[in-house]
């Protein structure tokens, strides 16, 4: 079966209905993630869509079973025999290591490798690039937006200051390489 095919069924089976936004949030990662494909071979073009698709599957209220989105996927991924690789890309989405840290799961996530390659910063680029309503936006405004959504002293709020710098490491060389390439994006 086609991996962006399969993953498209499995977000909309596990977010559709009970986390509306959120499937609309995955659906326009989904989206940026196809404008950074040209960059790759064909399989990791397919990886790379999957991966934006899948990132926040964790999220969905059943699959929630330690509350850190990140890992909660990637396990349920790897519950359901995925591929290694899509499982540590979305175990370790956009700087997730930092969070984990916070949360005590760095030994959980420690499961599956950050590969720290450009397919891991496309990844990066297309959620920290996209609105909660799956929009497009920069990654100023959607940090902005992150530590507004969840107010001062929440663990996110914290964990996306840390995390800014490499955040927007990642999209800046996305972006470069998009540039270089002669990629048309849309940036806000």
């Amino acid at each position: 079966m086609d991996l962006v095919f399969w993953a498209t069924q499995v977000v909309a089976d596990e977010l559709a209905e009970s986390l509306p936004r959120r499937f609309a949030h995955v659906l326009g990662v989904g989206r940026k993630a196809r404008i950074a494909a040209p960059l790759f071979d064909p399989n990791e073009r397919e990886l790379l869509v999957a991966s934006a698709l899948l990132h926040d599957v964790g999220y969905a209220p059943r699959l929630a079973y330690t509350g850190f989105h990140p890992l909660d996927g990637a396990s349920f991924l790897a519950d359901g025999q995925a591929n290694g690789r899509l499982c540590s890309l979305v175990a370790h989405h956009s700087c997730a290591y930092r969070e984990a840290e916070l949360r005590g799961l760095s030994a959980e996530l420690a499961r599956w490798t950050d590969e720290s390659t450009p397919l891991r910063d496309a990844l990066w680029w297309a959620d920290m690039t996209t609105t909660p309503d799956g929009e497009p936006t920069s990654v100023h405004d959607r940090i902005e937006e992150i530590q507004k959504r969840y107010g001062p002293e929440d663990l996110v709020t914290f964990f996306i200051r840390q995390a800014k710098p490499e955040l927007v490491g990642a999209v800046e060389r996305t972006e470069e390489r998009l540039r270089a390439a002669g990629v048309d994006y849309t940036a806000k």
